[in-house]
């Protein structure tokens, strides 16, 4: 690129003392070398900003009046193209190139290299843009993966679990009780059709191009005793307490954060804390939601409530809080067991 414009300025140097009429044909020449020069910008920007620096020296020593054409929309679009620690050595290149041909005819030197500047400074700024916008649609992708990730694994890992204690139940009582084998293949048959329902509902609000759920479809506090049904039905025991609820107003998101959370710490106290007993506790004070999940399994054990595999559980009811302004806490409690405390603002949701 530097050799292009350097032999660019010192080619245009002999056609100085040509006339304007003997002038016009080089200059059409040289004006058609920097279009064809600006159609091989994406394929070989260094290139193509060297031919047409060079046409650009040639039209400016030729036609003072012209000035150096479309090297600066070359310019623009190099800076668009490459990062700045390149692009900046081809507007000084370009600055320099210009500013040698108008010292030689003995004009104002000062105007081009702030042309070069603001050639530039303009596709820099589209650069940025283009990465900032990049940047914010890769981050929005990231958040809806994750919210689908969390939607699918709260649904499957409570429905899946509810429906493995059901079958082993059936299986143990297959040929002792039928009645109660029958009875837990009914439990088993409903938790299915139960997550059937929910996936169809979440995958519906996913194809939504606005990313709405349909009305009734998202679950929420008036669905956690059907919650609480359906793990007593696999054999967790659990008492549900409403503290000030009254009729205070609970946006939509966070009935399906507290409904979500309470369904994977219920989930994971059935499946690990090896206890038959939790409670529940829901409380409305200061303007938020407060939700106490117990259970008094051994919470010092690492497979205890809410510790489950791989740790997914946790981390996805820490996120629902925190994208709801709350707060969460997990872990042993000192009076024995396991409790999931969570708090959600309800004013910022209004």
């Amino acid at each position: 690129m530097a050799a292009a414009c350097a032999l660019g300025a010192a080619g245009a140097v002999p056609f100085l003392h040509l006339g304007w009429p003997e002038r016009a044909g080089i200059v059409a020449l040289l004006a058609v070398q920097g279009a064809a020069a600006a159609l091989l910008m994406r394929e070989r920007p260094e290139v193509a900003l060297g031919t047409a620096a060079a046409a650009g020296a040639g039209i400016q020593a030729l036609g003072p009046e012209i000035g150096p054409g479309i090297v600066f929309v070359v310019l623009c679009a190099f800076a668009w193209l490459r990062p700045a620690r390149v692009s900046l050595w081809g507007m000084g290149a370009v600055a320099a190139v210009t500013v040698a041909v108008a010292a030689a005819q003995g004009r104002m030197v000062a105007v081009w290299p702030v042309a070069a500047l603001l050639a530039w400074s303009w596709g820099a700024l589209g650069r940025a843009g283009a990465a900032r916008r990049h940047s914010e649609a890769r981050r929005a992708a990231l958040e809806e993966r994750a919210r689908i990730g969390r939607e699918l694994h709260d649904v499957l890992s409570h429905t899946v679990s509810v429906m493995v204690v059901q079958a082993a139940a059936a299986d143990d009582v297959f040929d002792s009780s039928p009645d109660l084998a029958r009875r837990a293949v009914r439990n088993l048959e409903a938790e299915g059709r139960q997550a059937l329902a929910e996936l169809r509902h979440f995958l519906r609000s996913v194809r939504d191009a606005e990313g709405a759920d349909p009305a009734g479809s998202v679950p929420g506090l008036g669905d956690l005793d059907r919650l609480v049904a359906s793990v007593a039905g696999a054999g967790l025991q659990v008492r549900l307490h409403r503290e000030g609820m009254g009729d205070v107003h609970v946006p939509s998101g966070v009935g399906l954060a507290v409904y979500r959370i309470v369904q994977e710490a219920l989930t994971n106290t059935l499946r690990h804390a090896r206890t038959a007993r939790a409670d529940v506790v829901l409380r409305v004070a200061g303007g938020c939601l407060d939700v106490d999940v117990h259970d008094d399994g051994p919470g010092g054990n690492p497979g205890g409530a809410g510790l489950a595999g791989s740790g997914q559980g946790i981390a996805g009811m820490r996120e629902r809080a925190q994208l709801l302004g709350g707060t969460f806490e997990a872990g042993p409690d000192p009076a024995g067991g396991f409790r999931v405390r969570v708090s959600l603002p309800l004013e910022a949701h209004h």
